[in-house]
């Protein structure tokens, strides 16, 4: 097939996902848009309390992204029973991992002053990260169940049933923020309490599906509490775990930048919150990109189509950096307006439009590297490239940030001038890796 081709079959499988991504990240989008009225010191808040749960969500979700490898394979194949088990095996492993991941990170809320912020946001972190982690509990497990269903070419029905729950979050963050229809008004906790009921509607409207949906009882579990296979979990956790660490290695990267922020006072927190906001809605774009594209050269693989895969790949690259330009253009220009949508302090939108200058320069570099680090993984590449993510962003990225942000005195422009030096050099190293897995004499072969 032509690049062309192979671009239009990428698109038709990544609109829906996409979509589903930005209604996913249009939830911190409201909550900063909304906590912003409030003041800049809840903005101080979200950006400590997101710092810290960032990592352990996005460690849960690089996990789970074995599901998609795993249900995309069976589906090649027409293996019911394997994409039965795929799913099945990935919601205990979120189930597990949500309320582990809850217990641990709600000690840290016993010594919240060990992070060195302003006193002021440390008193109001607390009860507000509790309740953020627990919805990471049925945020995780709906994860489970949507990665199952992308993979098997029926994104649409997820997409719907995310996007309802991102317009219950919106109204409930109205009524229990601000005290309407009889609601006390609960500021900062009510966006928590809001987040946590949205995850929790969102994962029963999985469940609903997957029993009721046209065409997917024979790839949905019959049993679900079924005693999980050992071994399975175990190649489960082969291909999640190394790929978790190749995507905390980035997002705790932007995690202690958000730290850093502290050192700057609580402007530089809530610019730092409006711009990440702004590059992560923007980066849900490669990112339903690259979850597509990763689902292709799965099935492709496991369907034995190997000489298709660099197709896919060049296409896919292609179609990353379109979107990544446009992006940039955007935040080039308009980084004002948009920082002023969030919040009215002027010395806070200022800040934030000299940030997204560089966020705009290194969607470039966002782009290539998650779409490359995908499909890496969907060969069961995912060692090397976890190893190329503690490199680039801990070895790289994090000492030049401090670098520039403390001795050359940027401050908070110099933190986000480090992260996009760690970004660069993920995808000057990934894509070659990946160009090479490729070959056409080893498209079908697999690393040890």
């Amino acid at each position: 097939m032509s690049l062309i081709s192979e671009s239009r079959l990428t698109l038709k499988l990544a609109f829906p996902l996409v979509i589903g991504q930005v209604s996913q990240m249009l939830l911190g989008v409201a909550d900063t848009m909304m906590i912003g009225r409030l003041g800049v010191t809840e903005m101080a808040v979200l950006t400590f309390a997101n710092s810290l749960f960032y990592v352990p969500f996005v460690f849960g979700i690089g996990i789970l992204t074995s599901i998609s490898v795993f249900t995309a394979g069976a589906r090649g194949s027409a293996d019911h029973a394997a994409g039965r088990a795929s799913c099945r095996h990935g919601l205990y492993v979120a189930t597990v991992l949500g309320i582990l991941l809850f217990l641990f990170m709600s000690l840290l809320t016993l010594n919240l002053g060990a992070f060195g912020q302003p006193q002021d946001v440390v008193e109001k972190t607390g009860s507000y990260f509790r309740i953020i982690m627990a919805s990471l509990v049925p945020g995780l497990m709906s994860m489970a169940l949507k990665n199952h269903a992308d993979a098997l070419n029926r994104p649409w029905p997820p997409f719907w049933i995310f996007l309802c729950g991102v317009a219950l979050n919106i109204f409930l963050n109205w009524v229990m923020i601000f005290g309407k229809l009889g609601c006390p008004a609960l500021g900062l906790e009510g966006a928590a309490w809001a987040t946590f009921i949205s995850r929790t509607a969102i994962l029963v409207g999985m469940f609903v599906w997957l029993y009721r949906g046209k065409g997917m009882r024979e790839w949905t579990p019959f049993h679900w509490f079924k005693p999980p296979v050992l071994s399975d979990i175990k190649r489960f956790l082969g291909i999640g775990f190394p790929a978790s660490l190749q995507m905390v290695c980035e997002v705790s990267a932007f995690s202690l930048a958000g730290l850093m922020m502290g050192q700057f006072g609580k402007t530089a927190m809530a610019a730092h919150q409006v711009a990440l906001m702004c590059a992560a809605t923007a980066f849900m774009v490669p990112l339903g990109l690259s979850m597509a594209l990763g689902v292709r050269i799965a099935s492709a693989n496991g369907a034995g189509q190997g000489l298709r895969l660099r197709k896919i790949i060049v296409s896919g690259w292609w179609l990353g950096v379109g979107w990544a330009a446009i992006g940039a253009l955007f935040f080039l220009l308009l980084g004002s307006w948009v920082s002023s949508l969030f919040i009215s302090e002027a010395p806070v939108i200022e800040l934030a439009a000299k940030i997204l200058i560089v966020v705009g320069v290194f969607q470039i570099f966002d782009s290539l590297q998650i779409c490359s680090v995908s499909m890496l993984r969907s060969l069961h590449d995912t060692r090397v490239p976890a190893m190329i993510g503690f490199f680039a962003y801990w070895i790289v990225g994090l000492p030049v940030a401090v670098l520039l942000s403390l001795k050359f005195d940027f401050g908070a422009v110099g933190v986000w001038c480090g992260l996009a030096t760690g970004l660069l050099i993920a995808s000057i190293t990934l894509g070659p890796r990946l160009w090479k897995m490729t070959a056409p004499k080893a498209a079908s072969t697999r690393p040890a």
